[in-house]
């Protein structure tokens, strides 16, 4: 008999029970049917900004399936991450916290100790079978915190064509198994972290890559970033009908399904690269003096990248969705599509990793669909992705918990309020337990914004845009002083002094 390989049984299981559970949570897999309970499936699409999708206006045709889909959800057009990257947008997602609650607002953070329980499997219970996936392994992080709360924690390689993926060996701490090997001693950065450990894994992963090319994707397989996967979009999708499927079989439950696409490095299959091959040129804005000073001709030939990756993520979310409906396994499921942060392809700055909180960064798509509806409801109000565990919690019939930052979601319990406020925060190079002295922060409050720079130049500064009036945010309100500014200012202000107060005591 051949012997399986670690990556072949990984596929192997998650084939045939839709998920790999830790050997410690195994048992609680099994449970009787309840179909009186809806059941919640997220889709969050690592980077995908809202103002690539033409869903909400934009000119290439990116999106025809999430269109499609809109046709029988709730589509919220003026919402907002919690960060501008992976960490605090996620645990924004999944605590219900602003970043400055949850502290895990670093590359490679955690949610902070006393605030580890204040998560959306936690607040969901026993009572639903919950499931949590994602490439990304920055996600994978808060999974481990929350291990004793998820009945399932598909590994970040699932799926894939090629891995090396050590950490997924610690079952017992995956958070600590992928953040030791994966993130430190072999981490695929530049330099590696370790010359000797470091280095013979990239050459093993690279020369397996090489080993293996794929007629079907003209740039090369894509890849979850630095981190040792790579993978085929219909095989990630695939599998993720099978795992829905299976979940089924244990109903209630909820899935969180973080998907690395589409996320850089941009590589469409053949069938959507050079898809947008037209003349579309993004608004040409000046180079802001805290961006990177990335030229504006290789902004557009990204964006073009990544336009067409997410043409390539539409259709595969379109095929799954119509296999799921088509066997009726949504009739009694709430849908969340969403993402945790957007991309930027102007003012010198390419990707997220910055300190910009422009709307491109922050504003993400949300689209809501609840068992049973049949029409598409358009709302315009400011919401932001800690709105959603709240709303998900009072849709399935929850306690909402105390500790939650976010209101109702208009559609699902709550109503339009236009002159809310909700914040963005970008702090990765801030202390995460000490007061936010280097940081980013957004206001939005009904069409009115305000970003806050403090800690990264001599003197604090300001920017305030009218994002109804000046959609592109190129008309910087804060030198005129009009009268609103002043209340603006103030209100953010006295947010950020009360949110440091604690950290100031420490």
């Amino acid at each position: 008999m051949s012997r399986l390989s670690r990556r072949d049984f990984l596929k192997l299981a998650g084939l045939t029970s839709g998920a790999v559970a830790m050997s410690q949570l195994a048992p609680r897999f099994l449970r009787q049917q309840d179909n009186s309970k809806p059941n919640v499936v997220i889709f969050v699409f690592d980077a995908m900004s809202a103002r690539d999708l033409s869903l909400y206006g934009f000119k290439r045709a990116t999106t025809p399936n999430l269109e499609k889909f809109a046709e029988r959800a709730n589509v919220y057009h003026s919402h907002h991450a919690g960060g501008n990257f992976t960490t605090p947008g996620t645990a924004s997602l999944l605590t219900g916290t602003y970043p400055w609650t949850h502290r895990a607002f670093d590359i490679a953070g955690l949610i902070e100790r006393d605030h580890v329980k204040h998560n959306i499997f936690t607040a969901f219970g026993s009572g639903y079978h919950r499931l949590a996936f994602s490439q990304n392994l920055l996600a994978n992080y808060f999974f481990g915190q929350c291990a004793y709360d998820l009945e399932t924690i598909l590994p970040a390689s699932s799926f894939s064509v090629i891995e090396q993926v050590t950490g997924e060996a610690f079952t017992k701490d995956l958070a600590s198994g992928y953040r030791a090997f994966d993130n430190f001693l072999f981490q695929d950065g530049t330099p590696p972290a370790s010359l000797v450990f470091g280095l013979a894994d990239r050459i093993l992963l690279r020369t397996r890559a090489a080993r293996n090319p794929d007629k079907d994707y003209p740039r090369g397989l894509p890849r979850a970033g630095d981190h040792p996967v790579y993978f085929r979009l219909d095989d990630v999708f695939n599998g993720l009908n099978t795992t829905l499927k299976e979940l089924n079989t244990s109903a209630p439950y909820l899935a969180y399904l973080h998907l690395w696409a589409p996320h850089a490095p941009y590589k469409p299959s053949k069938e959507f690269d050079a898809k947008f091959l037209d003349n579309f040129r993004s608004i040409r804005k000046p180079d802001h003096r805290l961006g990177e000073h990335t030229q504006y001709y290789r902004l557009n030939n990204r964006r073009q990248n990544y336009d067409e990756f997410i043409g390539n993520v539409d259709a595969e979310f379109g095929r799954l969705i119509g296999s799921l409906e088509n066997e009726g396994l949504l009739e009694n499921t709430y849908v969340v599509v969403t993402s945790d942060h957007g991309e930027s392809f102007e003012r010198g700055v390419e990707g997220h990793v910055t300190k910009l909180l422009y709307e491109p960064l922050t504003h993400i798509p949300l689209l809501t669909s609840a068992p049973g509806q049949t029409s598409r409801q358009d709302i315009f109000a400011p919401t932001n992705n800690v709105d959603l565990l709240p709303s998900l919690l009072h849709a399935t019939g929850h306690t909402i918990p105390d500790w939650t930052e976010g209101t109702l979601l208009p559609g699902l319990g709550g109503i339009e309020d236009s002159q809310r406020s909700m914040f963005t925060i970008e702090a990765k190079g801030n202390p995460a337990y000490a007061p936010l002295t280097k940081t980013t922060v957004a206001m939005v409050k009904g069409n009115q914004k305000i970003i806050y720079y403090t800690g990264y130049e001599a003197e604090d500064s300001f920017e305030v845009y009218d994002l109804g009036a000046d959609y592109e945010e190129l008309q910087d309100l804060y030198p005129a002083a009009p009268s609103f500014v002043k209340a603006l200012k103030d209100e953010l202000l006295e947010k950020v002094d009360a949110v440091n107060a604690p950290y100031r005591k420490r």
